[in-house]
């Protein structure tokens, strides 16, 4: 039976992280049942203050990123105030930060420093580029690593020029390596009881995931041709414009090809030797989609559907993301609810995707005001008002 506690209950993270990569990491864990401390500065996370918005510093993407989170405001520019973070970073079982190495530095923040006080700590550093290279000292951005990792390029190759893709997919791929590295040491530490020093740069992570498949001939050596998946990168690869809208179609296996070319009238093409196999279609990969794209219109969204269904051709509508909210699938799931914030009102929220037969991946709490928790938190380790105000930059 699944319980309300998830599997991270119990574990306190310390999260120094601001905008998308490292708060998307410390969502996920939170989801998971940690009970994530957000340090904060002064002026707060950049994202708080995205528009539109209906208070002061509560951007709409902040809300779902940023739930499961205590604040805490420290001015870490202040001795005191890096004091009373390393007495939270005594309690804690995990930080992590998204600092240059310059900066993290600069605080005496660094894995050495904070060990002292907790030895068994997992200390995790989301980085731009890993830290023995020469970019170390780079800033890295979603935009900088789409650039840097080859994707942008990538994208231009269906099209004149390199293209950025439309969403932040570098913070979002980094942030879930970000997470499965602070499980990944979690998981040591109740073995061996060890804590660890964890880095995951942006860079290097990207790079990773865009060569999954675009290796390809060159993961050979010598290399037998140039990187890159042809069917990934053909350009008629795209939704193909059906009589009322669009549509992915995607014949896969050898069946699929025989069933869909009986149904769109053209049997002889069964026997084709350019589309008997699979690798004969990448070949031609071109030419299949040539095939798609002409049939595409005669059939409207719905009559794709179900010959698709019926004939288990992988095929799915284009929605837009406006239209998400009404699908019948997702609806299904409970993928979407509603919540009252308590400062913003109500609002959409996105739940955790997976689901636990065991442990519950649920919103405990909504996301926080800029310093709604410093008070409790800091008090709970014997700091007055009046000093606390003073660490977190609220008196000079």
């Amino acid at each position: 039976m699944t319980t309300q506690q998830g599997a991270l209950s119990g574990v306190t993270i310390l999260d120094l992280t601001t905008v998308i990569m490292g708060p998307y990491a410390t969502q996920i864990l939170g989801d998971l049942g940690a009970d994530v401390i957000k340090i904060e500065s002064p002026g707060g996370d950049s994202l708080r203050y995205h528009t539109p918005q209906r208070g002061t510093d509560m951007a709409g993407f902040f809300l779902d990123l940023n739930r499961n989170k205590r604040s805490v405001v420290l001015d870490l520019k202040r001795a005191d105030a890096l004091q009373a973070l390393m007495k939270l970073v005594a309690q804690a079982d995990v930080v992590v930060h998204n600092m240059r190495p310059q900066a993290i530095a600069k605080l005496g923040l660094g894995f050495e420093a904070m060990a002292a006080v907790k030895p068994d700590l997992v200390y995790c550093a989301a980085v731009g580029f890993g830290s023995s290279g020469p970019y170390a000292a780079r800033a890295a951005y979603d935009d900088t690593i789409q650039a840097a990792s080859g994707l942008a390029a990538v994208m231009g190759r269906q099209s004149a020029e390199p293209a950025f893709v439309p969403s932040v997919i570098c913070d979002k791929v980094a942030g879930q390596m970000v997470a499965n590295a602070i499980l990944a040491a979690l998981f040591h530490h109740e073995r061996t009881g060890q804590g660890q020093s964890v880095e995951v740069p942006m860079f290097e992570a990207l790079v990773s995931f865009n060569l999954v498949e675009h290796i390809g001939p060159f993961a050979f050596e010598p290399a037998l041709g140039d990187p890159g998946w042809k069917r990934a990168l053909s350009p008629a690869r795209k939704p193909f414009k059906t009589k009322d809208g669009y549509a992915c179609l995607l014949p896969y296996s050898d069946r699929n090809w025989r069933d869909f070319f009986a149904f769109i009238g053209f049997p002889e093409l069964i026997d084709d030797p350019r589309f008997k196999t699979m690798p004969l279609r990448v070949q031609n990969v071109d030419e299949v989609y040539k095939i798609i794209e002409t049939a595409a219109p005669r059939f409207t969204n719905a009559e794709w559907m179900t010959f698709c269904d019926g004939a288990s051709v992988p095929a799915m509508p284009v929605l837009a993301i406006e239209e998400l909210w009404d699908d019948t699938h997702l609806d299904a799931v409970k993928m979407f609810s509603l919540r009252d914030h308590p400062s913003e009102g109500t609002y959409k929220s996105v739940r955790h995707p997976v689901q636990y037969s065991k442990t519950a991946a649920t919103v405990r709490r909504d996301a926080p005001q800029l310093g709604a928790d410093t008070r409790a938190i800091l008090g709970d380790l014997g700091y007055d008002n009046a000093a606390i105000d003073t660490m977190s930059g609220q008196v000079n």
